[in-house]
């Protein structure tokens, strides 16, 4: 890229960077150091204000650059990701959102332990809220560092490795200075901005072609050198047997896996009631449902007008479709639009990194204080002890985040969103439904229904071509691979419920009838509810 490209980008992201860090230190010397106030906002959000927050937090950068990339590269086949996102909100609509907001109070162990003995409980869901968060992280570090190779043209692998470790850095201030209530308005600005830069995109798209979608789609077919069966299911799960499980597990895992991510869980606490809980997720489904059919525009857009040889020969995982299409409807490499559309998109790109992981942080960070380090504790940790905990296990997330981004630096982030939803549906789903609905769910249920997804999910992934046995690999030069699948959600979802019942029908210890109702009537009513 140019110098142009490279300053007017850098400009740009540095603009919201000093925003987004000015919103966290008025928010800083305006906090009063509760627990409420750093995990929950002080509860002050409105249903609109928190839908937007919701939205900011859920389109990530897998949405943006990952799931464009694919649909440009693979057409009908990467299309599985947006249905996948957009219909696991139906899930978290009916079977979640108000139910949690009425039964816990800053994290998903919360509701489980309403119910069962805290202990055991809240360390199992901490450790898999972690788990997830942590892989979670890892999809926007790769897609920070797929950026800055393009910003500045893919000659300095030290600049990309130092982009991630400046976002981990920057993700780490925001949390441990602002929490939760500077962390939902950085997600509310990055929410505009990122809609914004996609109907502008998507106009010009359709402009380009004249509003002619069809004519959009066969452009897309032609130049991706499949002809038709670029349009038609196959390109790159309908190969054999394996292809077609491997399709399967990851729409399982997509479609489950948001109603069991902690960071999503995490944000029906910053409203006042459950009711506003509900109207979040309807404003939410509205700016996701509309970001994603967008997202569809651009990905055969990019195929029609960039090429998949572009887009493969800039990033092998195709992270960089987005970029590069702006690049191209601006006016080419060497114009003025190209330049100014160009350096929008990727600063775009970098906000919605930065936003995502805050919340993600954020979420992960309260799973390790309010869950894991209150648990150890022989007594009770003080609301101060315990925001100064998770201030502290901010910085070490982020640095496991950070040396696993570089890892991986190479996998589509879409791909990896995939993995971590495939955790999150395995391990949290399972012991989220049965807490809520099923009256003789017992301790060891709820512990095994957690490690029983959680391990195998886990397990899965390390014997998986994703981490060796292929060219694609985490390790190509080791051969580790004895599952077929890249996505694990077909077998460990499963596991994950099978050991919740299992667990339940071989305990000694009797299912409380009485907390059970209790949880019931909270969770339908709000009595009782913080």
């Amino acid at each position: 890229m140019t110098g142009n490209h490279q300053t007017l980008a850098l400009l740009l992201f540095s603009a919201f960077v000093a925003v987004t860090l000015a919103i966290t230190t008025w928010v800083s010397r305006n906090r009063h150091g509760s627990a409420e106030e750093f995990y929950a906002g002080g509860r002050l959000f409105s249903p609109m204000e928190n839908g937007f927050a919701i939205s900011g937090d859920y389109m990530s950068a897998a949405s943006f650059l990952g799931v464009t990339g694919l649909i440009s590269l693979y057409g009908y086949d990467g299309l599985l990701y947006v249905v996948g996102f957009l219909v696991a909100w139906l899930v978290v609509l009916f079977l979640v959102a108000e139910l949690v907001r009425n039964c816990g109070r800053f994290t998903l162990a919360d509701v489980i332990a309403a119910r069962m003995s805290e202990r055991p409980v809240r360390i199992a869901a901490g450790t898999s809220s972690v788990t997830v968060s942590v892989l979670y992280l890892v999809a926007q570090m790769v897609g920070a560092g797929s950026l800055v190779a393009l910003l500045l043209g893919g000659t300095s692998e030290a600049a990309r490795n130092w982009t991630v470790v400046g976002v981990g850095a920057l993700m780490v201030i925001y949390v441990s200075l602002g929490g939760m209530r500077a962390t939902t308005w950085i997600q509310i600005v990055k929410a505009v901005l990122l809609l914004g830069g996609a109907i502008a995109l998507t106009v010009l798209v359709l402009v380009r072609f004249h509003g002619d979608v069809n004519q959009l789609l066969r452009s897309a077919a032609e130049r991706s050198g499949h002809g038709d069966a670029f349009l038609a299911p196959g390109l790159k799960y309908g190969g054999d047997w394996t292809a077609r499980f491997d399709f399967i597990s990851l729409g399982l895992a997509l479609v489950l896996g948001t109603a069991g991510l902690p960071h999503i869980l995490s944000r029906f606490y910053t409203v006042p009631t459950a009711r506003a809980a509900r109207r979040s997720v309807v404003w939410s489904i509205g700016l996701i449902g509309s970001f994603y059919l967008m997202t569809i525009v651009l990905g055969f857009g990019a195929a029609a007008i960039v090429g998949p040889q572009a887009v493969r020969g800039s990033n092998a995982a195709g992270n960089t479709a987005v970029p590069l299409l702006a690049l191209d409807l601006g006016g080419g490499a060497n114009s003025t639009g190209g330049t100014v559309l160009f350096a929008i998109v990727a600063a775009i790109a970098f906000a919605t990194i930065l936003a995502v992981v805050a919340g993600i942080t954020l979420a992960s960070s309260a799973s390790v204080a309010h869950d894991l380090y209150a648990s150890l504790r022989r007594r009770r940790a003080k609301p101060r002890s315990e925001v100064a905990v998770a201030r502290t296990a901010a910085v070490g997330v982020g640095v496991v985040a950070i040396a696993l981004g570089l890892l991986a630096r190479d996998l589509n982030v879409a791909f990896l969103v995939g993995l971590a939803f495939a955790v999150a549906a395995s391990a949290n789903l399972p012991v989220l439904l049965y807490s809520l609905f099923w009256r003789s769910f017992t301790t060891r249920g709820a512990v095994w229904a957690v490690y029983g997804g959680l391990v195998p999910a886990l397990l899965l992934v390390l014997l998986s071509p994703v981490v060796s046995g292929s060219p694609e690999s985490l390790f190509p030069g080791v051969d580790l691979q004895y599952f077929p699948l890249q996505n694990p959600g077909l077998v460990s979802i499963p596991l994950g419920f099978l050991a919740g019942w299992l667990g339940t029908v071989t305990s000694a210890e009797p299912p409380d009838e009485a907390k059970h109702a209790e949880t019931e009537v909270r969770s339908l009513t709000g009595a009782g509810a913080v």
